[in-house]
């Protein structure tokens, strides 16, 4: 990669303007003009963390097609900078940009863990999986530092109840002891994403992420301590981890994973104009070739969003990608297949807690 304006280590090259803020582009040019002149450098290629202070935590997963029902995400805003990533829309919503504000500043909710404790003991809640980063990834460096990710599997254990896990940091196996109590009941499954096998693809769309070894070490590790591990390879971009499939799917599996799943990749939102910026520099011989193509995928633009075809795509080349998964399932997954998480513990054991809980309290 020769171009000398790249920011290393990042996956977006820009901050696109908030769509809630309509002068946000003003500003900003005005902010950098003053440094200009005033000889200081307008930005630092480093991380912030803000705390933040939800009053939930459990969010109810409207959209059909996502494939879980209730999610929660400790951090807001994600440091692995996946180019691709859905997520970054929702950084608008706290007043960021979708761009390079989305991977230097993150959202850390301190009070998760009590959050969710809360929620469990409401007396109208039933037990349903709830998945931990069905946004942003709950292993992503920020835990290293606050371990909210942790806290929140010990309330998950605590009360027996069934959580799931999305993930593509190694970072995951230094919970393994819960994760093994988790498991031990059926209250755990755990996504690993891994988008392709080679590195130097994975260093350019997911910069700050695990490597390739020490997520496929990952899918051992949890496999061999009998927790279940499904594979996404996701999202599938067209010209660039298309033709990976199928080798994909045949290393996970020899690595111990009971599935796999996939997505088409959509830039909805600002992502198409971080991620035409972000290919026009990093990938520029082959630019307008998968811009192209993913657009073939959706109809003519970069995005779809309508339900049942936005994550599958249309056209000949999702019909090749839905193909090559079919075969990869048959070919190694016949044998296997991701279990269903049990649900029938968590309500006795709020009572024996709550029973607990109220024989202490009336000692006094």
């Amino acid at each position: 990669m020769s171009n000398k304006n790249y920011i290393k280590g990042r996956g977006a090259q820009l901050n696109t303007d908030n769509k809630f803020f309509e002068f946000s582009h003003e500003l900003r040019d005005d902010f950098l003009e003053y440094c200009r002149l005033e000889g200081e450098e307008a930005t630092k290629n480093e991380t912030q963390y803000l705390e933040v202070f939800p009053k939930t935590i459990v969010n109810k997963v409207t959209s059909p097609d996502v494939g879980m029902n209730y999610s929660m995400n400790p951090y807001q805003g994600c440091e692995h900078g996946c180019i691709y990533c859905y997520a970054r829309n929702s950084h608008e919503y706290w007043g960021y940009s979708a761009g390079l504000d989305f991977e230097r500043k993150i959202l850390v909710k301190k009070n998760a863990p009590q959050l969710l404790e809360q929620k469990l003991l409401s007396k109208k809640w039933q037990a349903k999986t709830i998945v931990m980063a069905g946004n942003t990834d709950c292993y992503q460096p920020a835990e290293q530092k606050f371990k909210i990710t942790r806290k929140c599997l010990e309330v998950f254990l605590k009360y027996k109840h069934p959580v799931g896990i999305i993930t593509k940091n190694a970072y995951i196996k230094k919970d393994l002891d819960i994760l093994k109590d988790l498991a031990s009941e059926g209250l755990i499954g755990v996504n690993i994403s891994i988008t392709s096998l080679s590195e130097e693809t994975r260093r350019i769309l997911e910069p700050r992420t695990a490597s390739i070894k020490k997520r496929l070490e990952t899918v051992k590790l949890l496999s061999e301590n009998n927790i279940p591990v499904n594979v996404m390879i996701a999202p599938i971009i067209p010209s660039i981890n298309s033709h990976e499939i199928l080798p994909l799917a045949k290393t996970v599996k020899e690595y111990g994973a009971k599935s796999i799943a996939f997505t088409m990749v959509r830039l909805n939102g600002s992502i198409g104009e971080i991620f035409s910026d972000w290919i026009r520099k990093s990938m520029p011989d082959k630019a307008e070739k998968v811009l192209h193509q993913i657009a073939e995928c959706h109809g003519g633009t970069l995005n779809d969003s309508r339900f049942g075809v936005r994550k599958t795509g249309e056209g000949k080349i999702a019909e090749q990608i839905h193909a090559l998964i079919r075969i990869a399932k048959q070919q190694y997954f016949q044998d296997s297949e991701f279990p269903k998480l049990n649900h029938d513990l968590f309500e006795m054991q709020r009572h024996i807690l709550q029973q607990n809980q109220h024989g202490q309290t009336s000692l006094f």
